[in-house]
């Protein structure tokens, strides 16, 4: 399983505030570390500028302040003696014009020196502050992220009789936290598959992850066909939202199953994205009788219906979640599934399931700057007969 947090993932880091497991806050934009520094030499040049005489230097009582989005506590202490002595050089300093002299100890210099100690002094407790809360946070996305790299497991790279590989990219910037999930299981009836979509976000999406991939791992391995395991799912997601309680709570979700023999998947959709399936260099959506999503069940008289189609050795079958196909570009257009795999697998020898994830996974920064939506891929094809023995 390939992990990434989305294009913010890249964006530079605060040293020092890492966790054990390796987890780290995202800090501001770097320019804003140099942001104090550039103050100072906007009053320098003010100061040199300004053709009559003021306490320009007195604008030095904001520096501590700018220092301590950026700073820890020992640096904002430094800056603001700093500026305690910059604001004395330059109320001893002639002016420009050379015709007078600031006098140092004036009631309005000794204010603004008084005044920066005291900004200062804030500045300090608001770095420590900000310190502090930037590693509660790192623990709790530590936390977070442990918990869903618990829930998704890595994907093998081999299933069964399937080849496998996964993608997760989360739309929060800095965490792989969300409601998007995938499994794929070796079961005595065939190789089964989910991928699915919570509805909502947050800490009680990722609760309900953890419900639906516990129910089907459990489920998948259970007497019965591909509906059987649906409706365990169905009947478990009930409970929760009864528990919480929620009457809006839906999975959206698409089941495969993988029969070796008849060479052949069997999918039941959950009002989920169809299915893709990359086979002799044309690019599919496997459409089917639509189903509610888990946990609508009971709003509909009829049991969902299953479709199958061929799967053989040579092709890929792509299940994602609609944050790949609704990531939208500069222009607010989604992204072109299909004719992006078209583009680059038409034509050309079959490819493999981390072929077509490591393409997804360039290709989809390209289009999109910022995630909006987590993005689930699970690619899956079948072994060669030699493999699978």
């Amino acid at each position: 399983m390939r992990v990434a947090a989305g294009p913010g993932r890249t964006a530079q880091r605060l040293s020092g505030l890492v966790d054990s497991n390796g987890f780290e806050a995202p800090t501001v934009p770097a320019w804003m570390r140099w942001l104090p520094a550039l103050y100072v030499v906007f009053v320098l040049l003010l100061e040199f500028v300004t053709p009559t005489q003021w306490a320009v230097s007195s604008l030095l009582i904001a520096v501590p302040v700018l220092a301590a989005f950026t700073h820890g506590p020992v640096g904002v202490a430094l800056v603001t003696v700093f500026a305690v002595v910059l604001e004395g050089v330059l109320a001893g300093t002639p002016c420009c014009t050379g015709t007078n002299i600031h006098q140092l100890w004036e009631n309005h210099h000794v204010a603004a020196y008084i005044s920066t100690t005291v900004v200062g002094m804030l500045g300090v407790a608001l770095a420590g502050y900000r310190r502090r809360q930037q590693r509660h946070l790192v623990r709790a996305h530590s936390v977070a992220e442990a918990l869903m790299r618990t829930l998704l497991r890595p994907v093998p790279h081999r299933v069964g009789r399937v080849q496998a590989a996964g993608l997760y990219r989360s739309g929060e910037v800095g965490t792989m936290v969300g409601g998007d999930l995938y499994d794929i299981r070796a079961t005595p009836a065939g190789e089964r598959a989910i991928i699915g979509d919570v509805r909502g976000k947050g800490l009680q999406a990722v609760r309900t992850v953890a419900d639906i991939l516990g129910s089907f791992r459990e489920a998948a391995y259970d007497p019965g066909d591909l509906l059987s395991v649906a409706a365990r799912m169905e009947r478990r997601l009930a409970r929760e939202a009864a528990e919480i309680p929620d009457d809006e709570l839906f999975v959206t979700a698409a089941l495969v199953e993988y029969d070796a023999r008849a060479e052949q998947v069997t999918i039941i959709n959950h009002g989920h994205i169809e299915p893709v399936l990359i086979s002799g260099g044309e690019v599919t959506a496997l459409t089917g009788p639509p189903a509610l999503p888990l946990g609508l069940g009971g709003l509909a008289a009829e049991r969902p219906v299953s479709y199958t189609h061929r799967f053989r050795c040579g092709d890929v079958l792509l299940l994602c979640t609609d944050g790949l196909i609704e990531a939208r570009d500069h222009t607010g257009a989604f992204y072109p599934l299909l004719e992006r795999l078209g583009r680059r697998f038409a034509g050309r020898p079959a490819p493999g399931p981390a072929e077509v994830i490591d393409f997804l996974n360039a290709d989809l920064p390209r289009h999109t700057r910022v995630l909006h939506d987590d993005v689930a891929i699970l690619a899956l094809a079948p072994c060669e007969p030699d493999a699978a023995a």
